[in-house]
């Protein structure tokens, strides 16, 4: 598999570096600092990962979700 590229998002104004770092996991920058590091479960539920210990964090963020979906937009 190829290394993905780093690109940007927008969500309602807000851009987001995203970093690609495994398979369906992504380090995400926000104001430039690092913001949250995220998972892909399903095609449209996505979970954040825990900062101590990276085990995902189970419970719906719309945030979270928004991100993804927009990783998901970008990749196609």
């Amino acid at each position: 598999m190829e290394v993905q590229e780093p690109f940007d998002i927008e969500i309602a104004d807000v851009v987001y570096s995203i970093f690609p770092d495994e398979t369906d996991t992504y380090t995400v920058f926000k104001d430039g600092k690092e913001y949250v590091q995220l998972i892909k479960d399903t095609d449209t539920l996505w979970l954040k990962l825990n900062p101590e210990s990276g085990l995902p964090m189970f419970g719906m963020d719309e945030e979270i979700n928004l991100i993804g979906a927009e990783i998901s937009k970008y990749l196609q």
